[in-house]
């Protein structure tokens, strides 16, 4: 098989393939210090006025790019289960998750490395992903990872 996925041949070059090397521009480092007495918004999805929840959003996208959640609502055991099960997928051989990934034919689940244009892009990124759709009807989910077992 010919190793497609970064976790499956990283460890056969003696060095990053140039591809690889960001400019320095993009590198981390160059990032614009944020002063110390700033943190980093918390927008808390416990609150009942949905139009205030929107508006905290809506300005920690525009002023920071990010936030922390509180009072999501998703218990911390199913968080701790989900990693459990992605460091799982991620840890199979590369021929098993290609092959997990690859019975959609409409390719709503797949698996792919630095971005989904990677013969297009001229500057690729380090990391392995796993996409697929999660409607709340459950139309795609046989098409979902049948490893792990606790995937689905």
């Amino acid at each position: 098989m010919d190793k497609k996925l970064i976790s499956s041949w990283y460890n056969a070059h003696s060095s990053v393939p140039s591809s690889y090397v960001q400019p320095p521009e993009c590198r981390p480092g160059n990032i614009i210090a944020v002063a110390t007495d700033e943190t980093i918004p918390v927008v808390d999805f416990g609150v009942h006025d949905r139009v205030d929840l929107v508006k905290h959003i809506l300005k920690a996208s525009e002023e920071y790019g990010f936030f922390q959640v509180i009072n999501h609502g998703v218990c911390k055991e199913l968080m701790e289960e989900t990693m459990k099960v992605l460091k799982e997928f991620h840890g199979m051989s590369e021929e098993e998750k290609v092959n997990e990934c690859s019975k959609d034919p409409n390719r709503s689940c797949r698996i792919y490395t630095s971005s989904e244009n990677f013969k297009k892009d001229a500057i690729h990124y380090w990391k392995d992903s796993l996409t697929h759709t999660c409607p709340p009807s459950e139309e795609h989910i046989h098409f979902w990872p049948q490893k792990p077992t606790n995937y689905r």
